[in-house]
């Protein structure tokens, strides 16, 4: 047990945190995708929506 502990606190002193740059960075590229895509989602769905209620119709 006293090895497995020690062996993954070696395994944390090796993590390389992002810059403050890369995860500004990074996080600016999700908002956009996730605005992009759910633009695209919502225009499905409103698509699809009347499609069945002119079916209905």
């Amino acid at each position: 047990m006293k090895n497995y502990i020690k062996d993954r606190v070696s395994e944390l002193n090796n993590i390389t945190w992002p810059t403050q740059k890369q995860a500004i960075h990074s996080m600016i590229t999700v908002i956009i995708i996730m605005i992009i895509v759910g633009f695209f989602l919502s225009s499905v769905d409103y698509g699809l929506n009347q499609a069945v209620l002119k079916f209905i119709s």
